[in-house]
């Protein structure tokens, strides 16, 4: 697909500043939380000596148990709680040494398997190059989406970055929108945001009136998308292209 503009009134100048979303909108994130989960739940089928289908079912229990009871907030999607709570579903209790294992051998082996999508380097590079402001807002904890910015070698490459832990709320409420452009000193509208959920990246951002981008992988919308959208693309190098179009 290329960068297919949607909304041509949007895009009559060159942004001050790009807002990225991170987990699944720079790198993929479902195949490498699959080999992690596996990895974990396999070796907490071994120390517990228990079958991995037992502790995957206690696992799901638990992190929907953790995601209703504090809501959406940072901490809703902590490994940590979602391995501590499957422990004492299991009737086993707070085990908190192994909770920690299997927190880090999740995570280790998460970012193990985990690489940016092509060209998301390139088109940082122009960014930087011309002086285009860049910055990242993501839901999850500070130190974990800190790690896989540095795993990916890109912390030279993002003026700011605004978390959900930080701004208190996860994405679509406007906390962490607000923030980021508190930090950049933007205007709204001078700013995009690339991102591909529809509902937390393009309606949050789009409702503060700054510039959505729909990064994703079907060629197609529901209409009530596009009132939220402003252009859609599904590979970094149609969007690398449309900045050496426009600006070189």
């Amino acid at each position: 697909m290329t960068f297919n503009i949607i909304n041509k009134k949007s895009f009559i100048e060159i942004p001050k500043a790009i807002i990225f979303d991170t987990d699944n909108t720079l790198y993929p994130y479902k195949p490498s939380h699959k080999v992690a989960l596996k990895a974990a739940i396999n070796k907490a089928s071994k120390i517990l000596s228990i079958s991995e289908s037992e502790f995957k079912k206690a696992y799901l229990i638990s992190r929907e148990e953790v995601k209703y009871r504090l809501g959406e907030v940072a901490s809703s999607h902590s490994r940590l709680l979602y391995f501590q709570r499957a422990i004492e579903i299991l009737g086993l209790q707070s085990q908190i040494l192994l909770s920690l294992d299997l927190e880090q051998t999740y995570w280790r082996t998460f970012l193990q398997n985990s690489e940016l999508f092509p060209n998301v380097i390139e088109l940082l590079k122009i960014l930087k190059k011309q002086n285009i402001k860049t910055a990242i807002v993501t839901d999850l904890t500070a130190q974990i989406q800190f790690r896989k910015i540095i795993y990916f070698g890109l912390e030279d490459y993002f003026d700011y970055i605004v978390t959900s832990e930080e701004s208190g709320k996860d994405k679509p409420f406007q906390n962490s929108f607000e923030l980021v452009l508190k930090k950049l000193d933007i205007e709204a509208n001078k700013c995009w945001m690339i991102g591909d959920s529809f509902n937390s990246d393009m309606v949050g951002s789009n409702k503060l009136g700054i510039v959505s981008i729909h990064k994703k992988e079907r060629s197609h919308f529901f209409k009530k998308e596009v009132s939220y959208v402003d252009a859609e693309f599904s590979e970094f190098k149609s969007l690398q292209d449309f900045f050496i179009s426009n600006i070189f």
